[in-house]
């Protein structure tokens, strides 16, 4: 069930935006943050009603560096000019928002189904980050890294290839440390 829906929203989100990588990712990039929200907002749930394991607190932690870390990404992708139109926004918040109780309702109910969800979109994004890097390479070259991301990764990636190879290997990390979780 988890590959249908995201299979179907991938494939919507490609028939959205063939030519506008940039908008793309930052649709991509705000859904991508959802799961750790959605999981926090159900261990904070946990912890609130008493369970207190040093295992929960641990998650929590971890889940907040993610999601941290898809902020960052996010903040490249507006530097970008990703949510340039109203209607991009629109659609990355309402997919985010659906997509965000989905998440909350799995995870309550069973957690491996929720990061299995997590660990299809991260390797989504990692193939099409993978795929437009493959295609774009010289023109990405060419480019400067924005400031934003300069200020994050604290190094110098002198141009926005380089920057784009990092976070799609941060995604397929972060899908690697999901499936260890479940």
């Amino acid at each position: 069930f988890n590959t249908a829906i995201v299979d179907s929203v991938k494939g919507l989100i490609d028939l959205a935006y063939p030519d506008r990588p940039f908008a793309r990712f930052y649709v991509l990039e705000t859904v991508a943050r959802v799961p750790y929200f959605a999981y926090l907002s159900v261990m904070h749930l946990r912890e609130t009603w008493g369970e207190r394991d040093a295992s929960l607190r641990e998650r929590m932690r971890v889940h907040y560096a993610e999601a941290d870390n898809e902020l960052h990404h996010l903040l490249i992708m507006e530097s970008l000019g990703g949510n340039s139109s109203a209607v991009d926004r629109a659609v990355a918040q309402g997919l985010a928002t659906a997509y965000y109780w989905w998440v909350v309702f799995v995870f309550a109910h069973d957690e491996r189904a929720a990061y299995h969800l997590s660990e299809l979109v991260e390797d989504h994004a990692y193939r099409t980050y993978d795929a437009f890097l493959a295609s774009h390479e010289v023109e990405l070259r060419a480019l400067p890294v924005p400031e934003v991301a300069r200020r994050y990764y604290e190094q110098e990636n002198p141009f926005l290839f380089d920057l784009l190879c990092t976070i799609g290997d941060g995604e397929e990390a972060a899908e690697a440390a999901e499936a260890a979780k479940a």
